[in-house]
């Protein structure tokens, strides 16, 4: 939603400031230019990469609509999994966890948290490093090895489209200067020509530049940043479900779990400890009854 007010008062500024001064809108209107400069991005886009990856890229870009999966309430959500999973694990053995462990699209447990078993990513960790909890015979310390090589994978994966974005970013003053000598071989065409068909399309070619810096700067760098404030979100995520499964792997207390998780959220979006409690507790005692 920023991303969209963000854009929206960039591209207004630019009009109006523009209009203002004499300009007509009309004139930047250069579909030539389009042409010239977003399909010399997107081929190289694809050369460097691969269609699929292209694809990945949309899917992530048009997300940035959406809100932030990763706030107050996704979190608040992952600490009660947290707790009614040790809380399961601690009343009946991690035998209990077996069930939902090998089969999350059935479990009760998982199933019942929307904005995590959406995640799949996060499922997968869950599912992946339970199993070995519950089969035992690995320690805590490899465990915990395991968990962090998974998520440092996880983040380089996620923060590789960014990276994507700001390097076609960083290309599009290049190829607007491509689009600008193009259409100043096109001026030289028309150079007997009349004076105002000459300055036409010397205007033309001069859109190729300034297409190249608004899109490299305007555009994709804020497209970019985005991207990574969302991937740098869903690794925090990951982080805080790291911390909880390694405090269940030690046995420790259900609100202790939580509270290992709880302390890897960001303070702006952190729930206090007197709320986690409450939600936790509540929601136990409520499904308690429901037995």
């Amino acid at each position: 939603m920023y991303l969209i007010i963000g854009l929206v008062t960039l591209m207004a500024s630019i009009l109006i400031g523009f209009t203002k001064a004499g300009g007509k809108v009309g004139a930047l209107i250069q579909i030539s230019e389009f042409i010239v400069i977003g399909g010399a991005g997107l081929g190289s886009l694809i050369a460097g990469t691969s269609l699929p990856r292209v694809m990945m890229i949309f899917k992530d870009v048009l997300a940035l609509i959406k809100p932030d999966p990763y706030g107050k309430a996704a979190y608040s959500e992952l600490l009660q999994l947290l707790y009614e999973i040790s809380n399961l694990a601690r009343r009946d053995g991690l035998l209990a966890l077996e069930s939902h462990v090998e089969h999350p699209d059935t479990s009760e447990i998982i199933q019942r948290y929307t904005t995590f078993k959406s995640n799949h990513h996060a499922v997968d960790f869950l599912c992946d490093s339970l199993r070995l909890v519950v089969m035992g015979g690995v320690g805590h310390f490899e465990l915990q090895e395991m968990m962090e090589g998974d998520i440092d994978v996880f983040a380089e994966e996620a923060k590789k489209n960014a990276g994507l974005v700001t390097k076609i970013g960083d290309a599009m003053p290049g190829f607007g200067i491509v689009a600008a000598v193009l259409g100043v071989v096109i001026t030289m065409q028309a150079i007997g020509g009349p004076p105002e068909v000459i300055g036409e399309k010397v205007g033309a070619a001069l859109v190729g530049t300034f297409l190249g810096i608004l899109l490299a700067y305007g555009i994709f760098s804020p497209i970019s940043m985005a991207l990574e404030t969302r991937a740098e979100g869903s690794v925090a995520y990951m982080n805080c479900l790291r911390a909880g499964l390694s405090a269940l792997a030690q046995g420790m207390a259900p609100m202790l779990v939580v509270e290992f998780s709880r302390r890897l959220i960001d303070p702006e979006i952190r729930p206090n400890f007197q709320e986690v409690e409450d939600v936790v507790k509540g929601r136990s005692m409520a499904q308690d009854k429901a037995a």
